[in-house]
């Protein structure tokens, strides 16, 4: 009897592939499990197809709701931006992808489970490392990595066993999707001067082409996470895909990302987050109200920090969840409502307010009414001034130290 193994079946090109692969190289049985995280247009026609191309069984997951509730709120909740431009929407994803791999694994009492990175990209790191993390005794299985097959023999082994794929060699566009972003790879996109052709775009509107008109929306938060839009309370899953679908309308959340790949490598990845967009930054502007300088700094370092973590593949590493519960007490008085305006590929906060908001109206005015104490500025400056002064007065001007030369 043949070794069972779970393939993270998308229906795409390499796990089309990956499933004639591992019947044929490997003498395994394929049981092909396709997760819905977001972005799956017709699963059961996957399903199906899964099972056309030689899989033993084939199994469906909704995890939209686990994947809002704890990845991608919680990502959000640090303000996670790789490199300071990427939402990490794919990274957030892979985890749970492999997490839900490992549960099947044990329930179907398979040997391995595979899926279709290749040996170049991030996701071999994020699906082998969680895998050892949750169940080290599998074996993990990466056909696209042993095959070395380029994407064009791919194409054409497919083509060879009559496997359907969504691509050609004339649209080789490499695509991933879920709830939190769209990412889009190879083809003319690998050279980083060409500017991206509309074609590879989806979720969103060419801003020249977006309304006139701008429009504004209402985000609710309640410790750290949205749960409602324009005063409406909603579930997670459901914010984010009309949040999605009314960005995208305007242009908003398009990426253009050079980016650094754990492997070494630099990387071209064009990427559509329009929620994501919205609400990193929305959660920042209610964050500057409700939350300390020294907070705000200090959550700085934490963001870098958990970027890097989730985009190494480290989602299961102690580090990580040690920082997730630091979240819990840095966010429980991020609450309040942040209204967006979007136009034109742009969104700019244009609105603030929390019951538990910092800001004092009475300190900060400069009319009647500013409880503010001018009086007390100048003995504070002097204090806080102190240490340079002195320094000055004994060791001489830090210009003159650094050889600016006197006049």
């Amino acid at each position: 009897m043949a070794n069972k193994v779970v393939l993270a079946y998308s229906g795409g090109l390499d796990t089309s592939a990956a499933i004639k692969w591992l019947a044929e190289k490997c003498n395994m049985d394929v049981i092909a499990l396709t997760i819905d995280i977001g972005g799956v247009k017709d699963i059961g026609a996957i399903q199906q197809k899964a099972l056309k191309v030689g899989a033993i069984k084939a199994i469906t997951l909704d995890a939209r709701k686990q994947f809002v509730d704890d990845f991608i709120f919680p990502a959000l909740r640090v303000n996670a931006l790789y490199e300071g431009q990427y939402p990490l929407a794919t990274a957030l994803g892979r985890p749970l992808i492999a997490k839900l791999m490992v549960e099947t694994a044990k329930k179907e009492k398979a040997t391995a489970v595979a899926h279709g990175a290749t040996g170049k990209g991030n996701d071999q790191v994020r699906f082998d490392v969680s895998t050892a993390a949750l169940a080290p005794e599998l074996k993990v299985i990466a056909p696209a990595r042993e095959w070395g097959m380029t994407r064009e023999q791919t194409i054409a082994y497919a083509g060879k066993h009559g496997i359907p794929i969504p691509i050609t060699a004339k649209s080789p566009y490499s695509i991933d999707e879920n709830l939190w972003g769209r990412s889009i790879e190879c083809g003319v996109l690998e050279d980083p001067w060409i500017e991206p052709p509309e074609e590879v775009f989806a979720w969103t509107k060419s801003p020249t082409a977006a309304p006139d008109k701008p429009a504004y929306v209402e985000i609710g938060f309640e410790r750290g996470i949205p749960v409602s839009l324009d005063g409406k309370k909603m579930d997670g899953v459901s914010l984010t895909q009309q949040l999605n679908d009314t960005a995208g309308q305007h242009g908003v959340g398009r990426v253009d990302h050079v980016e650094s790949r754990l492997v070494g490598i630099k990387s071209r990845e064009i990427y559509e987050a329009p929620a994501a967009t919205v609400l990193l930054k929305a959660h920042r502007a209610l964050e500057a109200m409700t939350l300390s300088r020294q907070q705000l700094r200090f959550n700085e370092k934490v963001t870098s920090e958990l970027s890097d973590i989730i985009y190494d593949g480290l989602w299961f590493s102690a580090l990580r969840q040690d920082l997730t519960a630091y979240l819990e007490s840095a966010q429980k008085h991020v609450s309040g409502t942040i209204r967006v305006k979007l136009h034109k590929g742009t969104c700019t906060v244009v609105g603030r307010r929390s019951p538990v908001s910092l800001y004092d109206h009475k300190l900060a005015t400069y009319d009647k009414g500013d409880l503010f104490d001018h009086s007390a500025s100048p003995g504070f400056i002097h204090i806080w001034g102190l240490p340079v002064k002195l320094q000055a007065r004994i060791q001489g001007s830090q210009e003159d130290k650094r050889g600016t030369k006197k006049k």
